[in-house]
């Protein structure tokens, strides 16, 4: 291989940080990749220098988890405004849902949004179809046309995709399987919560906190136990999304020890909010699964230290400020946007002593790239990875104003919290996407879907001979 005569960047100064390691290194980039990582007298000539003396140098974050509400929804978001605030919080790959309007759930939805995330996205990302009745029969081609993932909805949330069966649930595991594709889970029971939410309507109760009522810890307890045994069943590889109570990392932990492909991630509001917040907040911290009480934060704490919990995510769900502050807790949408305050949340929180800056690396860049296919190229600063880089600033301190977010939505439970640490620059795959502070506006348009790179394991259904395919398969 020749050596080239100059790379397009060399960045000076930084503190490199791995799971396992810190370290002062320079970094080349050639070409969208890393090409050399040590001390600045050996890196080549350069094109650009960047000094990046006193700042910490992270893989970029990869959140599995968020709604960028385009097609359908451009009033909470779209894939330009939500990228771009992807970007301001060094997060440099997103995988978004598929509750738009159309729901994803055939080739021709999925190839209309990935025709408008190309067009729009500053960041790489990754798309979700639904999986569920009306998705059941067009699982090959919604492979086939490139996605990251199948989203299964076991409660009901925004865009009210209905909740498959048990049957239904079994069935379709048993179809994806074999593909290989990770399933996140929605993990709510609905009946439970509708019957619940039914009967508080009818009691009365309209404030903030009858919403925590009607979602209690054993809804999620029973979707995740429930979801593990058929992943158990059929060999299908799960994920349990936003992880909400102490409760239900018990039916994680024991699935996990049975030896069945799950995974899960939390979100920082789980770590940092509680029932006080309702009360401070109001409709405003509605979300689904439910800010919980108080006693659930640390155990969530212990389950991201102890490997129960892989990941962090933010289930980044914008709303307008109308939506999310009606009187009547019932008719506020919910969720809030989140995917450009989660580092500096989670790394203020390292700051404050309750983990490393290498766990924290673990859980938003390293563990979300393995689990997903996508590592080497994705979450590593490693010669031959893509550069998608984070450049943070680890003593600064500032507000988090939402009016000054790049997201649509301008309202969220963060509005006022003091941080100490701020992505400066985000570039990925070696582009400035973000620099000082200021978007490069050249990036819309060159963010691309992640699934071409996606290389999951050789995938391994169990009891295929009971599936439903077989047992209705005419005989000889």
């Amino acid at each position: 291989m020749t050596t080239p005569d100059k790379v397009d960047l060399v960045i000076n100064g930084g503190i490199l940080v791995s799971p396992d390691a810190e370290y002062r290194a320079s970094i080349a980039i050639l070409d969208g990749r890393i090409h050399a990582i040590g001390a600045p007298e050996a890196m080549p000539a350069a094109n650009e220098v960047l000094d990046a003396t006193g700042m910490h140098i992270l893989p970029g974050a990869i959140d599995v988890h968020v709604h960028f509400r385009d097609p359908g929804y451009a009033h909470k978001e779209d894939f330009g405004s939500g990228t771009a605030a992807a970007a301001f919080g060094g997060v440099t790959t997103v995988f978004d849902m598929p509750n738009t309007l159309p729901t994803i759930a055939n080739a021709e939805s999925l190839a209309a949004k990935h025709r408008i995330a190309s067009e729009k996205a500053c960041v790489d990302y990754g798309l979700y179809a639904v999986l569920g009745e009306e998705s059941l029969e067009h699982i090959p081609s919604l492979v086939e046309g490139g996605i990251i993932g199948f989203k299964c909805y076991m409660g009901n949330t925004f865009g009210r995709i209905p909740s498959p069966s048990t049957g239904a649930m079994l069935e379709l595991f048993e179809l994806v399987a074999p593909t290989g594709k990770r399933i996140s889970l929605h993990a709510e029971t609905n009946s439970i919560m509708e019957r619940r939410e039914s009967r508080l309507r009818a009691a009365g109760r309209t404030e903030p906190l009858a919403h925590l009522a009607s979602r209690p810890a054993v809804v999620a307890v029973e979707a995740v136990a429930r979801a593990a045994i058929l992943a158990e069943w059929t060999g299908a590889r799960i994920h349990v999304l936003h992880i909400s109570s102490a409760a239900e990392l018990r039916p994680l932990a024991e699935a996990k020890a049975r030896g069945v492909d799950i995974t899960g991630e939390t979100c920082p509001h789980y770590l940092l909010l509680s029932e006080k917040d309702y009360e401070k907040s109001g409709g405003v911290v509605r979300v689904n699964p439910p800010v919980r009480e108080t006693p659930n934060q640390q155990p969530l704490w212990n389950a991201l230290m102890d490997g129960t919990v892989d990941m962090v995510a933010t289930d980044h769900a914008p709303h307008t400020r109308e939506e999310k502050t009606r009187n009547d807790i019932w008719t506020v949408d919910c969720g809030f946007p989140g995917v450009e305050t989660q580092m500096p949340l989670m790394l203020t929180e390292v700051n404050r002593g309750r983990a490393t800056i290498r766990d924290y690396v673990r859980w938003s860049a390293d563990n979300p790239a393995k689990l997903w296919g996508l590592y080497p190229r994705k979450g590593t600063l490693t010669v031959g990875s893509d550069a998608d880089i984070a450049i943070v600033d680890m003593k600064r301190n500032w507000t988090i104003d939402d009016a000054k977010i790049q997201s649509r939505s301008k309202v969220s439970p963060w509005q006022g919290r003091e941080c100490t640490a701020l992505p400066i620059h985000t570039l990925v795959r070696g582009r400035f996407v973000m620099k000082n502070r200021v978007l490069n506006e050249q990036a819309r348009g060159t963010g691309r879907s992640v699934h071409a790179i996606q290389r999951m394991p050789t995938p391994a259904p169990e009891n295929t001979d009971a599936t439903m395919a077989a047992i209705t398969r005419k005989r000889g």
